[in-house]
């Protein structure tokens, strides 16, 4: 497991205790998103997801907002030296095994997270976020130029769902094939993998990896609930930790699915706010 960090940095190692019975160092990860006050969805998610599959987690806040389970009453953005300044301190000091990258929403924060990543070679995962949980558009055109550009050529998955997937393609996705034709579009024009998620069919989920043009389908029975605000966001990280751990991209994310599904159910019956709610990332990986 290779640890990236800036090279920048390289000539401040770190001192490690390395005797036998030292307690082997965790995997460690770090999340590039947005505060969600309800905790439900973004940083907190994320964290959530790490804390349970035994990964060390850490954090760059694009913004603060001000959210429950049924609207965003307020985001603060964070000023982009600002944010780049949080990515660097950390490679710095701790490193990470991997990366993932959730709500931005400004093409000065995008610009930021692309300086501060290009020279890091560990996995990146960019989860696009264009939409918010009704499937409508919450930016201007500029912000998916802005990931096609600038964050996308860094990644080595990019996972948007099928709402966003056709925000970046400039198409309806009405059935599967259609949804098979973007993701497979997507990973051309990126020349990374992509996996595009929540498609529907006949009582399943659909999520599709394109790979080289190679679309591979993975296939849920739809838990019938409201409560999925954060399933984005728990599948990205939980790949991003299967990865990390040397896991290849099928596996990984196999196993990612199957624990976010188990968060989904895990909560279905819920009743915690008067709207789209939370999983429950504490169940069995």
């Amino acid at each position: 497991m290779n640890t990236c960090s800036l090279p920048i940095f390289l000539n401040k190692p770190i001192e490690m205790l390395n005797t036998k019975n030292s307690t082997p160092q965790p995997t460690k990860l770090l999340s590039v998103g947005g505060s969600d006050s309800g905790g439900a969805a973004g940083i907190q998610a994320d964290l959530k997801t790490w804390t349970v599959l035994g990964v060390y987690g850490m954090s760059a806040l694009t913004a603060v907002t001000a959210q429950n389970s049924l609207t965003v009453a307020g985001v603060q953005f964070a000023a982009p030296d600002f944010l780049a300044l949080q990515i660097r301190t950390v490679l710095d000091d701790y490193g990470a095994d991997g990366i993932k990258t959730g709500f931005i929403g400004r093409i000065d924060l995008i610009h930021a997270i692309a300086q501060a990543l290009q020279h890091v070679t560990c996995p990146i995962i960019v989860d696009p976020i264009l939409v918010n949980h009704r499937g409508e558009a919450m930016f201007s055109a500029e912000i998916a130029i802005a990931y096609r550009t600038h964050l996308f050529p860094l990644a080595h998955l990019i996972t948007p769902n099928r709402h966003e997937a056709a925000l970046l393609t400039g198409k309806p996705l009405q059935t599967v094939e259609d949804a098979e034709r973007a993701v497979r579009q997507l990973s051309l024009a990126a020349a990374t993998a992509v996996l595009l998620t929540g498609v529907p069919e006949a009582g399943n989920i659909l999520d599709l990896l394109a790979v080289s043009g190679e679309v591979v389908r993975f296939s849920a029975e739809t838990i019938p609930t409201r409560n999925t605000h954060g399933s984005g966001d728990t599948l990205s990280a939980a790949i991003a930790t299967y990865l990390a751990q040397g896991d290849d991209l099928t596996t990984a994310i196999n196993r990612a699915r199957a624990f976010t599904q188990a968060a989904i159910r895990a909560a279905a019956d819920w009743q915690l706010g008067a709207g789209h709610g939370p999983l429950w990332h504490s169940v069995a990986p």
